[in-house]
Formats: structure tokens, sequence, C-alpha cells
């Protein structure tokens, strides 16, 4: 419990986001969201992770205990680093929905910005240069709210089901804007989990929590250089 109250969740903002879209991808089935114990705004002193992406996030399927964020969050409080984690995934999101809903997550101070999105938007054959647009779009506007938060990018893969070379060029959007914008880049998310199928839910496409446990150390290879 003391470490779910760390997180914050959005249920204005997914109820909204419910009602504006009624058609989601068969892929990925938005979570049930839990009524908040209580609305009132998190205080603390300490620094701010927020991770801002979709069901991986989530944590789709699991506990939100058992999500990488919550288990980031153990990582950073067992060296006594003195960060707080905030979860801002949501299930079903597109870039395009992220880019919506960003500068109302951003009326809160943060100080490390995790963008973990584009997936959905591969899994639906979305426009290449749309998803590249929209994460360019969420870099800039984090930057416009405050020039001294630090951007993380994760790096995601799909299936071939689009075709060879929607599928290579869709892998290419992450580094490129990471070299671009001179940020750390997550190469792949879901290295040594995706394909795995005792790693992976039912769906084959969202990580069990024994696989969070290993998005945990892909996120963490990263993530130690900026906070430490």
């Amino acid at each position: 419990m003391q470490h779910l109250l760390k997180f914050r969740y959005f249920l204005l903002l997914v109820c909204l986001i419910s009602c504006k879209e009624t058609t989601k991808s068969t892929a990925e089935t938005p979570a049930t969201t839990t009524p908040l114990e209580s609305e009132e705004e998190i205080t603390t002193t300490n620094k701010v992770i927020l991770f801002f992406g979709d069901s991986l996030t989530a944590g789709y399927g699991i506990e939100l205990e058992e999500a990488f964020p919550a288990l980031i969050q153990n990582r950073l409080d067992s060296l006594e680093l003195g960060y707080t984690v905030i979860n801002s995934g949501l299930s079903g999101e597109t870039t395009s929905g992220g880019l919506n809903r960003l500068s109302w997550v951003l009326n809160q101070e943060v100080d490390v910005f995790v963008l973990e999105l584009g997936a959905n938007d591969g899994l639906r054959g979305i426009p290449l240069d749309e998803t590249r647009n929209n994460l360019q779009a969420m870099i800039d506007l984090v930057k416009e709210k405050n020039a001294n938060t630090q951007i993380v990018l994760a790096g995601m893969q799909i299936p071939p089901n689009m075709g060879p070379e929607y599928t290579t060029e869709f892998r290419k959007i992450f580094p490129e804007l990471a070299e671009e914008n001179q940020i750390p880049l997550i190469p792949f998310l879901l290295e040594g989990v995706a394909g795995i199928p005792e790693l992976n839910l039912e769906d084959g496409i969202h990580p069990t929590p024994q696989g969070h446990q290993i998005v945990r150390e892909n996120v963490w290879g990263v993530l130690k250089e900026v906070v430490q």
C-alpha cells in the first residue's frame, strides 16, 4: 500500500477518452478503472519520475504493484534515492491520444519524463509520419513546460503484420528521435520478453509479472544513469 500511494490515477481523463473513443484495437482492451480513494494532489519533497505510456506502463492484466513503474519505485527506494514514481499509463493509448492529454498531465512538476508510446500506432498501422510527428510534439511540449525535465524515450518494435517495410521503418523512429533530440533511449522496452509465451499473458502482447521484472531491468539500465 505504501508504494501504491505514490501513484496517481487519471480517472477523469480515462472517462473522457472512453466517451470519445468507441472503438479500440482488438489487440489491446482498455483496463477497468478502479475508483480513486482520494482526489487530493500528492505532495512530496522527492523528485518526480513520470512514466507516460499505454497498457505496458499501466500494467494491463496484472496488479499495479507488479508493473514495471512500481518495480522501479522499489528499486529507487532500496537505493534510498529521493524519487517518487507516477504511473500515467493508459490502456489502448496511441501517440495521438497521448498528445491530447499531455498538457493536463504536465500541470504537475516533473523531473524525469519517460515516454512509452507508439506500440498501438504500429499495431493499428497508423501512418509512420503521424507517429513520428506526435512523438516529437510530445517531446517538444515537455521541453516547453520545463526545459530542465530530463526525457527518456522507450523504443518499441512490432510484429511484421504490416509488412517488412512498415515494421523496419517503425523500429527506426525511436533511435532517430532520440538522436535528433539528444535524449536517452531504452533501445527496446520488451527486450527479452516479446515473443516468449511464458513471459506474456494469453494475448501474447502484455507481460506477466515475471515479464515486467525483465522490463524493469531494461528500463533501469538507462534510467539509472539519469537518476544517479
